[in-house]
């Protein structure tokens, strides 16, 4: 927040980000740089470019890359300060709280339980061909990020990886917000779940933990 507050330019995304300018100045730029699956959008070489430009700018002495989630978490965090490094600008990272982190806390229920799950994978769901599903399966829960769309290919390849249809499966979509919902349903059935609507901003929780509300009676 004090960094919002004292910044003369604050570049931000969608996510949450647009919520925190509130603590910023009235005088302060404010430039929209934000991403949403399934529609056009700035290309990430040009927010590289932009964020060097500003803050070669005369009269700017602070720029705020403003993000919603964690930065390190596929977020181009990498690309951003490659470009801000080779071009001798100093910067800082603050990091946040990852939506693979909030969402399931959000929708009542933990990534990890002593009987349930003692470890958890974050993936994207940008890239399901590229993963080692096999690997993935052996773990109690996965979360998926950015997976709405190529919900129904990460299900085909979970159940050929040998994941029980029975397994609970939940969605989190825009979570912590006014307008989160969430469905609660099994592997085999959160395709057809969820048939029609747009998910996007979403996480893809797979694993029994996703199951906990109705044992703990919410």
């Amino acid at each position: 927040v004090r960094l919002i507050k004292e910044a003369d330019v604050i570049v931000y995304d969608d996510l949450g980000a647009k919520d925190a300018l509130q603590f910023a100045r009235p005088e302060s730029k404010q430039v929209y740089v934000g991403k949403r699956g399934g529609r056009d959008s700035i290309k990430q070489h040009q927010i590289d470019a932009m964020l060097v430009q500003l803050c070669n700018e005369q009269g700017v002495r602070s720029v705020v890359r403003l993000k919603g989630g964690d930065p390190a978490v596929f977020s181009r965090v990498s690309s951003e300060a490659s470009a801000l490094a080779s071009a001798g600008i100093a910067f800082e990272l603050v990091p946040g709280v990852s939506s693979a982190l909030s969402a399931p806390l959000f929708a009542g229920f933990p990534l990890t339980d002593a009987k349930l799950s003692s470890a958890f994978a974050v993936i994207t769901g940008h890239d399901v061909d590229g993963l080692n599903w096999g690997a993935l399966a052996a773990l109690p829960t996965l979360v998926i990020l950015m997976g709405g769309k190529a919900l129904p290919r990460i299900v085909e390849k979970l159940r050929e990886a040998g994941v029980s249809g029975s397994v609970p499966a939940a969605v989190v979509r825009n979570a912590g917000l006014p307008e989160q919902r969430v469905w609660r349903c099994r592997l085999d059935s959160v395709v057809q779940d969820t048939q029609g609507e747009e998910l996007s901003p979403c996480v893809v929780v797979v694993g029994e933990v996703a199951g906990l509300p109705a044992a703990w009676g919410l």
